[in-house]
């Protein structure tokens, strides 16, 4: 592929530049627009990662002679099976969860006053309400719902998300006839959007399935460990599985709340010991070597994305954040213009045996960048 694509052209600047103020003015807007727009936008936003995933089975069945209709309806009535029967499950669990709660709560009590006995017994001062004050298990299960109950409610917004998901399957087969149709070098096009579907369908793929083997591995020793609710556990590091870093601890949290309450602090140590190598495994070891460099996030963007998202959207934008923003990467490494960025986003730097040619492009367009903002307007 010689010189820049139809793809780069479309997202390059036009020869009258505007000022870094109205840039920055049009990004305030947008995302003062994306957090007010919240429910009309997150089940989109599903919709849109459902279609991700569910195109290559749609593809597959065209491949074998099937309409389209009816591979997309065999496809779409699967995805709603599926989330219709998580639903009613995760739905039943947090019910019998939220029951269950004052006995925690009673448990915890007694335990939490063998505790102060045996500390003032050491000449600690300690107040049995300070001691509660921290771990009360209804906090940890609201900060929980609301993160689901936002997650479900975006997933069981049935119209938009089917209706979304259905048009969309129904265009991937003809999407390349109309790129075609639409520049005069479409096999440029076409292969840079290829791979851009590409990419995020493996990203999707690569991180459901294993945040799906994280929480089958936290069901698995939770029951081996006797804890109550093993399934919404899992669950619980499923979802929070797609957030690095923080999302691990917080899917321990309650779970080995739990095992305090019910057996003590030397089961709660070894549930949270047993926490600590499955993420180890999962995330550490495993993750990184499928995923590979080029679906790496820099801690400190992945960290700054929490903190957008979740102002904007809330716990789901935090849910979301690190799936949004490496699909805003993946975009960016197809486009000349922003492949900068997307390099400044990634986590690890360029290697050596490129030549140092990323690192060369993003001083490069720095450096333009300066001089033009020291030219002033012309």
């Amino acid at each position: 592929m010689s010189g820049k694509s139809e793809l780069s052209g479309v997202f390059a600047r036009p020869k009258k530049r505007s000022g870094p103020l109205v840039s920055l003015a049009a990004l305030v807007i947008v995302i003062a627009g994306l957090k007010n727009s919240g429910d009309l936008v997150l089940p989109f936003l599903v919709a849109l990662f459902l279609t991700f995933l569910s195109a290559p089975p749609v593809l597959a069945l065209e491949r074998r002679r099937w309409p389209a209709w009816a591979a997309v309806s065999v496809v779409v009535v699967a995805v709603l099976t599926l989330l219709m029967g998580f639903s009613v499950l995760l739905g039943t669990t947090v019910r019998q969860f939220r029951k269950a709660v004052p006995i925690y709560r009673q448990r915890l009590l007694e335990q939490a006053e063998t505790g102060v006995e045996w500390l003032k017994g050491l000449g600690v001062e300690v107040s049995i309400d300070d001691v509660l004050r921290g771990i009360e298990p209804g906090q940890v299960l609201d900060v929980l719902g609301s993160t689901l109950n936002g997650l479900l409610t975006a997933l069981t917004n049935t119209t938009m998300v089917v209706l979304t998901l259905v048009f969309a399957l129904l265009e991937v087969s003809g999407f390349p006839r109309k790129l075609r149709a639409g520049f005069s070098d479409p096999d440029s096009v076409l292969s840079q959007v290829g791979t851009i579907a590409h990419e995020i369908q493996r990203y999707l793929w690569l991180k459901t399935i294993i945040s799906l083997l994280t929480g089958l591995t936290v069901v698995a020793w939770c029951s081996i460990m006797g804890v109550d609710f093993p399934l919404l556990w899992g669950v619980v590091a499923f979802f929070l599985n797609f957030i690095p870093m923080i999302g691990s601890i917080i899917a321990a949290i309650p779970a080995c709340l739990v095992a305090l309450v019910m057996d003590g602090p030397t089961s709660m140590a070894i549930l949270g010991l047993g926490y600590i190598v499955i993420n180890t495994f999962w995330g550490n070891m495993v993750e990184p070597k499928v995923m590979g460099d080029s679906l790496g996030l820099s801690p400190l963007v992945v960290f700054a994305s929490l903190i957008i998202w979740e102002w904007i959207w809330g716990p789901v934008g935090m849910l979301l954040s690190v799936p949004l923003t490496m699909v805003i990467k993946i975009v960016f490494e197809q486009v000349e213009d922003l492949k900068w960025i997307a390099i400044l986003l990634g986590s690890a730097p360029p290697r050596e045996d490129d030549g140092g040619g990323g690192a060369r492009r993003v001083l490069e367009h720095v450096k333009k960048r300066v001089s033009k903002v020291d030219a002033g307007p012309k």
